[in-house]
């Protein structure tokens, strides 16, 4: 099993950015997907989560309306497009895999290895 996350990087208030996990090792289409995120100093939160098929989605209340979770099964990826990003989204992404076809905000048991997101001026 591996989640493998990229895209990461600095940017400065403001700009965008797509996070992707590749994910391969097991049954990606019928397992809900989440992004987490863990900043300096925080414990680990949900940020946005997909159901199985990508119609039903979550987001965190600090992030909707900038971010947006997407999956294509085809390709066994899941994305989170970042926009307007502010300094308080610095952390480390994790994109992890729920043994469940809905999303939920616990109950995952496979985790990618994490992309450092830095936003500053």
């Amino acid at each position: 099993v591996q989640l493998q996350a990229s895209g990461g990087g600095l940017a400065q208030p403001g700009d965008s950015l797509r996070l992707s996990c590749a994910a391969s090792g097991f049954t990606f289409g019928n397992r809900a997907m989440g992004w987490f995120r863990q900043g300096p100093g925080k414990e680990r939160e949900l940020v946005a989560a997909v159901n199985w098929s990508g119609g039903t989605t979550y987001y965190a209340d600090s992030v909707k309306g900038r971010f947006t979770i997407s999956r294509d099964n085809a390709k066994k990826m899941v994305y989170l497009r970042m926009n307007s990003v502010k300094p308080e989204d610095t952390a480390v992404y994790y994109c992890a895999a729920r043994p469940y076809m809905n999303w939920g905000t616990t109950g995952y048991d496979y985790w990618g290895q994490g992309t450092l997101v830095t936003v500053s001026s």
